[in-house]
């Protein structure tokens, strides 16, 4: 009972906000994540009372499982973007942004943090320097998605967008561990060879390898049925499953056999929606199902916002130096790819600005730090929490701007708007009668 108790009112307060929010005219992204803070366990939790917010953290990790389906469901929409026609025409484009973005946004990082580890040593090590900067590649799909959906973003920009965020995480695993494995080296003054190259490709090829099968499995079982609902249920099915299986983890000595479940989903989608030529009535489908899923994912994230953070001076001024830089880094190394593969003058001043956002794959590389380091890892956990609340709440925010101002988010016509509004007054009339 408890746990359903949370599901409705994690959903009710979340879309209760975005009518609260309207007049201001921010996404719903932002209005969900705010309702999540308020009824986690620093806002209306503390009263302590059933149904008027989450009372600790365990309560809202209680609901993790959710929150892996819905990005489960996030990645195989974005595997929609890799069909090969579109690829044909911004392929290299894609590629050339994705990894020299995430590259500059680590050194930019880098950097910074290393002459805060001059200034302040007893405060930040070099080891926590090289991981954050390492963390700052990620960037996250589901918010820019979400945006995306929402205003029914269309363009080149957006055309471009998508498969970059979705190759951001392939970037961001191989970084993360290249990184994170130097860092621990300094640390012990070991290199460990497999942690920093072998256990990240192992995971990338392995994530690519199960998502391509299931794929054709999947289209394969699609033509038993005749009827679409039948169709829908079965594309459901399987992404449920895919992210099942993505969660094993096998250890063979030092070497680590994982998934990541965003890639095997991603992968998943980009194969069957290649293959199946029934996939984007499917994905249609698909994508207006996991509408309140979605929904459900950005408030439990917004609950999950500790702000507990902001209590501690030393994590506030090096959040800010990381934010910052970050930004940065992202933005200059966007636009600066962006402009050696010759995209339009809209693409180079705008698209750096859509991949600021920034949670899930980072708290979960912060994660794996706090596990290693321990108390110095902490420390890695906090600042990254700290960069995920600011990013979370404004990222969002500005995707919208840029996409705006980028033209790939159209105003309403004239012509649209008297049509909700002669259907809105045929409605009234009916009720009236």
């Amino acid at each position: 009972m408890s746990t359903l108790l949370s599901i409705s009112i994690a959903l009710l307060a979340g879309l209760l906000m975005t009518r609260a929010f309207k007049p201001l005219k921010l996404p719903s992204v932002t209005a969900y994540l705010i309702a999540g803070v308020l009824i986690g366990p620093y806002c209306m939790g503390q009263l302590g009372i059933d149904g008027l917010g989450f009372k600790s953290m365990d309560a809202v990790h209680a609901l993790s499982l959710i929150s892996q389906v819905a990005l489960g469901f996030i990645a195989f929409s974005i595997g929609n973007e890799f069909r090969k026609e579109d690829i044909k025409h911004i392929g290299k484009q894609a590629f050339v942004i994705g990894v020299l973005q995430a590259l500059v946004a680590t050194l930019f990082v880098d950097i910074a943090l290393f002459v805060v580890h001059k200034t302040m040593p007893h405060v930040l090590s070099v080891s926590q320097a090289i991981t954050l900067g390492a963390i700052a590649t990620a960037t996250a799909p589901a918010a820019t998605l979400m945006v995306v959906r929402q205003y029914k973003a269309k363009g080149k920009l957006t055309d471009l967008l998508l498969p970059i965020v979705a190759l951001d995480d392939a970037v961001g695993l191989i970084v993360f561990a290249v990184s994170f494995g130097i860092a621990k080296s300094l640390g012990t003054g070991n290199v460990d060879m497999i942690s920093i190259l072998v256990n990240p490709l192992i995971e990338i090829v392995c994530s690519l390898a199960l998502g391509a099968v299931l794929g054709w499995v999947l289209t394969q079982l699609e033509k038993m049925f005749n009827s679409n609902t039948n169709r829908l249920n079965m594309t459901i099915t399987f992404v449920v499953l895919t992210v099942a299986l993505s969660m094993i983890k096998v250890d063979l000595g030092p070497v680590h056999i994982g998934f990541s479940s965003l890639l095997v989903c991603m992968m998943l989608g980009t194969v069957f929606c290649n293959i199946c030529p029934l996939s984007h009535d499917l994905m249609e489908g698909a994508d207006k199902w996991t509408s309140p899923l979605f929904a459900l994912f950005f408030v439990i994230s917004g609950a999950e916002l500790e702000l507990g953070v902001f209590a501690q001076g030393a994590i506030v001024l090096i959040g800010v130096v990381y934010i910052i830089f970050r930004s940065l880094g992202k933005y200059f190394g966007t636009f600066i790819s962006a402009k050696m593969t010759k995209c339009s003058p809209e693409i180079c001043k705008y698209l750096g600005i859509t991949l600021l956002p920034q949670a899930g794959v980072a708290l979960g590389m912060c994660t794996i730090a706090a596990a290693e380091f321990g108390e110095a890892g902490i420390l890695i956990r906090n600042i990254t929490l700290f960069a995920v609340l600011v990013y979370e709440l404004i990222g969002p925010l500005l995707t919208r701007m840029a996409l705006q101002a980028a033209g790939d988010i159209k105003p309403m016509s004239e012509e649209v708007k008297m049509r909700r509004h002669i259907k809105l007054e045929a409605a009234k009339n009916r009720n009236n009668q």
